[in-house]
């Protein structure tokens, strides 16, 4: 069977979950870089790392790699990879990517010269002049860094985050990749009372109640690389059904939500409803000021407001305050908080166990991990301005 070169990109931070997630589905020679984990493995992992893989944001097959200063060496890489044995005569293959810290910056320009040289390549193969490009899309992915190429070939389609239960969203949602990602750090699993003070669309709880159930995110969405020809038709049949029967209705999960918001109430049962965990799930209307939990052992992860007008940020900074009296920190009650606060900290009233720079969308954030446990009947925050 054909060994793939596999690449994943994800973002920044969740490096090392994507490759602990990709050893334990049995990819080899598991490489990882700056926003990419890089594997080995047949057309069965292919499809099931689109199916299983919390943190990837898509899955790619890394054509070739190689150094280009020049145009002109930008085409004759391309030129020499056999993309014949990927993309078909009546294929679509658009082309888009990305440059940087490279002599080749202009992205319309590089886009123009890989398609060149692919369309070179197909015509001397398939014996073509024209490409009609009417068959399944084969989208390619060049990314330049400081004069590296890789040419890559989507097999995802639509990124991996559009888990297919959340079409409404509230204003401000966590992307399902990164929600996935902190979840795992903060070592849910199938016996975790999970929270989350500030549900919004209900992103945290739904991943949770996948994660714990061992529910494959991808299991209700469809793949472009299924409609290629290039895996045997029943991969992907066999693969959904392996999944299915991984699934664990037997754990003990529960996820609580509450918001302020009565709209954020609503959807977090309906995307609940459609990720299929509406059983697991409750939700109320609440304002922070009342959270408060009778569970020996839970887990509370959340993404509070932060604000990006003045009036917002000391809002967010008041409730930061409000979060630190009401958490109560004690043994066995863990707290995961992301937020681009500088001073969450110093607001929160307790320094964080643990911190991790991560990224949400384009902001740069930073996990807040405690989970070591102290007495008292909350946090004692420190004096505040």
């Amino acid at each position: 069977m054909t060994d793939y070169i596999i690449s994943c990109p994800c973002l920044f931070g969740l490096e090392s979950v994507l490759a602990s997630e990709v050893k334990a589905l049995g990819g080899s020679d598991v490489a990882v870089t700056d926003g990419r984990v890089t594997f080995r493995g047949d057309a069965g992992l292919v499809m099931r790392a689109n199916l299983w893989l919390r943190t990837a944001e898509r899955v790619q097959l890394l054509l070739g790699q190689f150094r280009a200063q020049s145009f002109e060496e930008l085409f004759e890489g391309v030129y020499r990879l056999p993309i014949e044995q990927y993309i078909g005569r009546e294929d679509a293959f658009p082309v888009k990517g990305w440059s940087l810290n490279s002599q080749l910056h202009s992205i319309p320009d590089c886009q123009a010269i890989v398609k060149k040289a692919a369309v070179k390549r197909l015509s001397e193969k398939y014996g073509l002049q024209w490409f009609p490009e009417t068959g399944p899309v084969h989208q390619l992915q060049f990314s330049i860094l400081k004069d590296e190429v890789l040419l890559l070939m989507d097999t995802s389609g639509v990124g991996l985050h559009k888990r297919g239960y959340r079409p409404n969203a509230n204003e401000a949602p966590i992307k399902e990749t990164l929600a996935a990602g902190i979840l795992q750090l903060a070592r849910v699993g199938q016996g975790t009372q999970l929270y989350d003070p500030f549900c919004g669309s209900g992103t945290f709880l739904i991943e949770g109640a996948l994660l714990a159930m061992n529910i494959a995110p991808g299991l209700r969405r469809q793949f472009v690389c299924e409609k290629w020809g290039l895996f045997p038709e029943s991969l992907a049949k066999e693969c959904r059904m392996e999944a299915v029967a991984k699934v664990n209705k037997g754990a003990q999960f529960r996820a609580f939500g509450s918001d302020i918001d009565p709209e954020a109430v609503r959807l977090t049962m309906e995307n609940a409803v459609k990720a299929g965990v509406p059983n697991r799930i409750r939700v109320e209307e609440k304002d922070v000021a009342q959270f408060h939990t009778d569970e020996l052992r839970a887990t509370i992860v959340c993404n509070p407001p932060y604000g990006e007008r003045l009036l917002e940020i000391k809002e967010a900074e008041q409730l930061y305050r409000t979060m630190g009296q009401v958490f109560e920190q004690r043994k066995f009650l863990n707290y995961y908080v992301i937020s681009p606060h500088e001073e969450f900290e110093r607001l929160f009233g307790l320094p964080a166990d643990k911190r991790r720079k991560l990224y949400n969308g384009m902001i740069r954030c930073q996990l807040f991990m405690y989970f070591k446990g102290r007495a008292g009947q909350g946090a004692k925050p420190q004096k505040a301005n």
